[in-house]
């Protein structure tokens, strides 16, 4: 056995590709394929490469806390590991476990988000240039995620209505977000710009663009139409982890964030800027305006509005607004 794979009988698939095909079976991302095979193949060789199916509950939890005890892992690196491990399970070995009582669990941080304030943010986009300028632009206007953000689509794009359409957000919703005025004419251009590259890799007979959740089955024509591809497509092609066809992907996502972290530097902002800041800034800068939280969860795409309601801490900086004594002397 090699890298954690076992075989799990002679006319059997080995273990992680029954993972791999169960996965995709439920149309699950190409990241989350990456995260669970990686935990599980860690789990098995945690435990001497033991089959799952010869451990339970207390092989679980002995691996769940040697990772919050001795690695210091965050809870969240933690429950990905729960995860990945119960879906094993569940999923692919149809073997129900009893509760996981005996996890000692990492520690959640509570942290509040970075924001920007409205001078920084401008100062942070215009220190950017090009198409990683119209990037951060469209993240702070709309309030978007950066992979939301990355995997774009042409269709999802509503310039009658000034809305962008969120497909398979986190939590695999849709939702309807903003899309700023300013934005459209720029974004109309670099589309023209985008419309070349297609129709370029359509004389070359390029393979289609990916397309999730069997769509390409029912839709065979689908991914060599304008309306599906990326809204920004990376500029060389790619080898498709899945199907291994050459074809263009949409752009790396840390080609952006390391273009947000340069202009950071460059515009001399000293808290820690990253894509995601903008994403904070949007919610925070609506609240300062007056929204109401309601629609500000709707945009952002939160479950639960307590999620949503961080920003009213970020706004009450400096003693929950109160205003300190020392200033009435």
């Amino acid at each position: 056995m090699q890298n954690g794979a076992v075989h799990t009988g002679q006319n059997k698939p080995r273990l992680l590709t029954q993972v791999r095909n169960r996965i995709r079976a439920k149309h699950y991302s190409i990241r989350t394929e990456e995260a669970y095979t990686n935990w599980i193949k860690k789990f098995i060789l945690f435990h001497n490469k033991r089959h799952p199916s010869q451990m339970g509950a207390f092989e679980i939890e002995t691996f769940l806390t040697f990772l919050a005890v001795k690695r210091k892992c965050s809870a969240s690196t933690q429950n990905q590991a729960l995860c990945s491990i119960l879906f094993l399970y569940k999923d692919v070995l149809k073997i129900d476990l009893p509760k996981l009582d005996n996890i000692t669990r990492a520690k959640t941080p509570t942290r509040l988000p970075i924001v920007l304030n409205k001078p920084e943010t401008q100062i942070l986009l215009s220190s950017m240039r090009g198409i990683h300028q119209l990037m951060a632009r469209l993240l702070y206007g709309s309030g978007m995620r950066l992979m939301e953000l990355i995997r774009l689509r042409v269709l999802d794009i509503d310039f009658g209505l000034n809305e962008i359409t969120v497909r398979s957000g986190k939590g695999n919703k849709d939702r309807v977000t903003i899309l700023p005025e300013s934005l459209c004419a720029p974004l109309q251009d670099h589309l023209l710009y985008v419309k070349t590259i297609f129709e370029s890799d359509r004389r070359d007979n390029i393979p289609g663009v990916y397309l999730p959740n069997a769509l390409n089955r029912k839709y065979p024509n689908a991914s060599t139409e304008w309306r599906w591809q990326y809204v920004f497509p990376s500029n060389r092609l790619s080898k498709d982890p899945r199907s291994k066809f050459i074809r263009r992907h949409h752009i790396d996502e840390k080609t952006l964030q390391r273009a947000v972290k340069k202009a950071a530097d460059q515009a001399n902002i000293t808290k820690k800027v990253s894509p995601h800041t903008l994403r904070h800034s949007f919610a925070t800068h609506l609240m300062e305006n007056g929204y109401d939280i309601r629609t500000i969860q709707e945009l952002l795409g939160h479950k639960d509005i307590s999620t949503t309601q961080i920003y009213t801490h970020v706004l009450n900086r400096g003693g929950r607004g109160v205003l300190s004594p020392l200033e009435a002397l």
